[in-house]
C-alpha cells in the first residue's frame, strides 16, 4: 500500500481515538516513512530536519497568544461580555437572544472571509478575536462547532473563488502550474471554473447553520488562561486596546503587502509594545501575562511545527508522486471515474501535508496531462485541479484552517481539536466538495 495512505490512515485514526495529535503525527510519520522504504536513521534524521519550515508560524502563534491575553488588561473581553448580556436581554427573551447569535456568527463569517482578501491576515486575527468572546457564546449558548465550521469556511472558499488576496496567490499558482504541466489557462477563468465547488462550500456551510448545529449548546464555565481575573474597563483601556489591534494589524499588512514578509510576529510584537507603554500591561506582570499566552498557543505551535516534519517524511519517501500516479493507472479512460479519483487523491495529499496551495505543484504535473487524455474541458480541468487541491485543507489535523479556529476556540480547555473542529469541517467541507468538483469536472 501507498506511505501516505498508510501514514494517513495512522494519523487520522489515532487522532480520532483521541490520542494527542503530535503523538498521531510523529506515529504516522515513522510508520510512513518505514512502509516508504526509508530506514529507520533516515526516517528519524528528515522528520527532525522537516521541523523548521513551521517554527516562524509556530512563534507567531505564541506571540499572538500573549497577544490576546495582554489585551485582556484592558478589559476588552468584559466589555464584551456586558454589551452581549445587554443584547440578549433578560432569561427567556428567546427573539433578542437568537437575533444576538444571528449577529456574532455573521461578525465573525465577515471577518474570516475578510481576513483572506480585504485585510489579508489569514489566521492571525483568530487568537485576539475568538477568546475574548467565549463567554458571550456560552452565554449565547453556542454550538462552537458551529462556529469552527464557519471559521473554516471563511478560510478556504475565498481563495478558492475570489482572485483577490490570497485567492489571486492560489489561483496565479494554479496557472503557472498547469501552464507547465501543458495547459494554458487564463487567470479570468479560474473564478468562472471555480464557482460549482465553491457552491459545495456553501452548501456545507448552511447544513452547519441550519441543521446540524442550531440547537443549543452548554459549555462549563471556565476562565481563559491569564484572563482569570477581573479586568474593570475604562473609555481609556478600551481605545488603547482598539489602537493595539489597529497598529498590529497595520504592520502585519505592510510587512506582507509592501515588503512581501511574514508580519504576524512583529504585528504581535507592535500590539505588545502599545500595550506596555500605555501602562496598561505592568512591568512586574508583563513576563507572567506573556507567558500565560505563549502556553494557551503552545499546543497550536507544537503541531504545526510537527506537522512539517510529518510532511517531510511523506515527500522523502516519493510516494506522494507516486499516489498520483497510482491514481492516474486505475482511471482506465473513464471520465467519470477518473474525475472521482482525482478528487479523492488530491483528499489525500492535503490531508498529508496540510496545505492547498503546496499540493497544487505535486498533483498537476500528472492531472493535467491525465485531463487532456481524458479530454475534459480546460474549464473542468482547473475545477478538477483546483477542488483537488482545497481539499483536505478542511479536517486535516495540521492544516492552517483547523488549527486556526482550534486556537481560540479551546482558549478554555472547552474545545477538541480533532472532534470539535477537523470531524465537523471534514464532514460538511470535503463531501460536498467532492460531489460538486465532480459534478463541475463533468458539466464543464
Amino acid at each position: 500500500m501507498n506511505a501516505v495512505v498508510i501514514a494517513v490512515i495512522v494519523m487520522l485514526i489515532l487522532s480520532l481515538l483521541r490520542i494527542n495529535v503530535v503523538f498521531a503525527l510523529v506515529i504516522g510519520a515513522f510508520i510512513g516513512g518505514l512502509s516508504g522504504g526509508l530506514d529507520v536513521a533516515t526516517t528519524i534524521q528528515t522528520f527532525t530536519d522537516g521541523l523548521g519550515a513551521n517554527a516562524n508560524v509556530a512563534l507567531s502563534y505564541a506571540l499572538l497568544g500573549a497577544f490576546a491575553v495582554a489585551l485582556s488588561k484592558t478589559g476588552l473581553p468584559d466589555a464584551m461580555v456586558s454589551g452581549a448580556i445587554k443584547l440578549v436581554g433578560r432569561e427567556g427573551e428567546t427573539k433578542r437572544k437568537t437575533l444576538s447569535k444571528v449577529l456574532i456568527i455573521f461578525m465573525i463569517l465577515i471577518m474570516a472571509i475578510f481576513s483572506q482578501n480585504v485585510i489579508p491576515v489569514h489566521i492571525a486575527f483568530i487568537p485576539v478575536l475568538i477568546p475574548p468572546l467565549l463567554k458571550v457564546l456560552n452565554e449565547l449558548q453556542v454550538d462552537r462547532r458551529l462556529i469552527a465550521t464557519v471559521l473554516t469556511f471563511g478560510l478556504i472558499t475565498p481563495y478558492m473563488f475570489l482572485p483577490v488576496g490570497f485567492g489571486a496567490i492560489f489561483h496565479e499558482i494554479m496557472q503557472k502550474n498547469m501552464e507547465e504541466s501543458g495547459l494554458i489557462v487564463s487567470l479570468a477563468d479560474i473564478p468562472t471554473a471555480m464557482a460549482i465547488p465553491a457552491l459545495g462550500m456553501i452548501v456545507g456551510l448552511l447544513v452547519a447553520v441550519f441543521f446540524t448545529y442550531r440547537k443549543n449548546r452548554q459549555y462549563e464555565t471556565r476562565e481563559v488562561v491569564g484572563q482569570e481575573m477581573n479586568n474593570p474597563y475604562t473609555k481609556k483601556t478600551l481605545s488603547i486596546a482598539i489602537i493595539s489591534i489597529i497598529l498590529s494589524l497595520s504592520v502585519q499588512l505592510y510587512l506582507s503587502q509592501k515588503l512581501g514578509v511574514e508580519g504576524m510576529i512583529f504585528g504581535a510584537l507592535a500590539g505588545l509594545i502599545v500595550l506596555y507603554i500605555s501602562g496598561v500591561l505592568k512591568r512586574k506582570e508583563a513576563d507572567f501575562v506573556i507567558t500565560n499566552g505563549m502556553k494557551m498557543m503552545a499546543f497550536i505551535g507544537f503541531v504545526m511545527i510537527t506537522a512539517s516534519g510529518f510532511a517531510s517524511v511523506l515527500q522523502e519517501t516519493g510516494h506522494v508522486e507516486r499516489l498520483v500516479e497510482d491514481g492516474a493507472n486505475l482511471i482506465n479512460g473513464n471520465q467519470a471515474i477518473g474525475a472521482l479519483l482525482m478528487l479523492i487523491v488530491g483528499l489525500l495529499v492535503t490531508m498529508g501535508i496540510g496545505s492547498s496551495f503546496s499540493t497544487i505543484p505535486i498533483i498537476t504535473t500528472i492531472f493535467v496531462p491525465l485531463c487532456l487524455e481524458l479530454g475534459f474541458s480546460p474549464m473542468a480541468t482547473i475545477a478538477i485541479v483546483g477542488t483537488a487541491s482545497a481539499l483536505g485543507d478542511a479536517g486535516s489535523p495540521a492544516s492552517d484552517s483547523t488549527l486556526g479556529p482550534t486556537s481560540g476556540l479551546s482558549a478554555d480547555g472547552n474545545h477538541n481539536h480533532i472532534w470539535d473542529t477537523c470531524v465537523p469541517t471534514f464532514i460538511h467541507y470535503n463531501i460536498p466538495l467532492i460531489i460538486f468538483g465532480w459534478i463541475a469536472a463533468i458539466i464543464l
